[in-house]
């Protein structure tokens, strides 16, 4: 556990996200201070940014510049006025240009009801936004980090904008690499990374780290970069 909590405060520093896909939504959280920004500007950039999380981490964060520069960098106008690009060409590895047009048409029907997703679990907003089928057993990984992003309060990586959720409730973001880390430390023997073994991971992170399981995050990712060259 000792370990774990020395990873995290290590790790938990943004030093070590400068070339990562959470600065994207941060940049829109410093505008937003200024004024110059909006809520829902920092939802969408998380939110698809999230989304485009796959893959080595440059990769991301060259096509999330893709992607918000085709938004003029201003994600809540872009959403709104609907004139979407929307082809078979592909955005990120596998990711096309299309599937991003129709998850920004779903953010486009759901904000001209809301003004905020905060209010959507992780199912509804796999469901409503990103339009897939509900599914319990989905460990829904890009979906638990873009709430982690929006959620956790300390003010290092994450922005701590959502104030109504409370950080003890977030689940891990369970992907391959995380997963792998969780199997080395014996905190799961679970074979398959699904959303029981992301409960099980975050459970026992909620031990070491009492009020904020995801800030484990920090200390499996330093332990899963450290194995994979991340």
């Amino acid at each position: 556990m000792r370990t774990l909590q020395e990873l995290a405060d290590k790790y938990n520093d943004l030093e070590y996200f400068r070339n990562d896909p959470v600065i994207f939504p941060r940049h829109f959280k410093e505008l937003y201070i200024q004024g110059k920004a909006s809520l829902q500007d920092i939802e969408i950039a998380a939110l698809l940014c999230a989304h485009l999380a796959w893959g080595r981490r440059e990769m991301i964060v060259r096509d999330c510049k893709r992607l918000l520069d085709e938004m003029g960098w201003q994600p809540f106008n872009y959403i709104m006025y609907a004139d979407y690009r929307c082809d078979n060409q592909s955005l990120h590895r596998t990711i096309k240009w299309s599937e991003i047009a129709l998850i920004m048409a779903n953010l486009k029907e759901y904000y001209n009801k809301e003004s905020t997703l905060e209010i959507l679990n992780v199912d509804e907003i796999r469901v409503r936004i990103f339009g897939r089928k509900s599914d319990p057993k989905a460990a829904n990984k890009k979906i638990h980090m873009f709430r982690r992003w929006l959620v956790r309060d300390d003010n290092i990586v994450d922005l701590g904008i959502w104030k109504n959720t409370d950080p003890a409730n977030l689940i891990i973001p369970l992907d391959v690499h995380v997963h792998r880390t969780a199997l080395d430390l014996g905190i799961t023997k679970r074979r398959s990374a699904d959303y029981t073994t992301a409960l099980e991971i975050t459970n026992y992170l909620k031990m070491v780290f009492p009020g904020d399981p995801c800030k484990g995050d920090f200390a499996l990712f330093a332990k899963a970069a450290s194995k994979s060259g991340l």
